[in-house]
């Protein structure tokens, strides 16, 4: 039992930095899978829960293209005063616009920071810094 805390705890902080830098879905879905399967199952739940996951991660990162529109499209900036926080609704008062092509995602240039939501739900998906 103390083998499976010693490993458990290894893995967090190693996945730790990790988690503080990743920027996509998946790595973070990968990361606090792994973390919070090696604390329930030991090494075999922390690969279990890493795989879960990423694929769970991944289901929710916006394709490349709609990335890459939002990136290159010149729209300015608004004011809000609330937190931008991946997986949080933006406020009804933020204009989203559309992404062509890809009509399940919007967008919108927040205090200066391009961030992707879900068109139904306004839940921000991805913060492009």
């Amino acid at each position: 039992m103390r083998t499976r805390f010693i490993i458990a705890l290894l893995a967090a902080t190693t996945l730790a930095p990790a988690a503080a830098f990743a920027q996509a879905s998946t790595a973070t879905g990968a990361v606090g899978g792994a973390v919070v399967g090696g604390v329930v199952g030991g090494p075999v739940g922390a690969v279990v829960g890493a795989g879960v996951g990423a694929t769970v991660g991944l289901a929710a990162e916006p394709p490349g293209e709609v990335v890459t529109y939002v990136q290159r499209e010149n729209t300015p900036s608004v004011v809000y005063k609330e937190r931008i926080v991946v997986g949080e609704p933006l406020a009804e008062t933020v204009e989203l616009r559309p992404v062509p092509q890809h009509t399940e995602y919007r967008y919108a240039v927040v205090n200066n920071q391009r961030v992707i939501v879900d068109g139904r739900s306004r839940k921000v998906v991805k913060i492009i810094q």
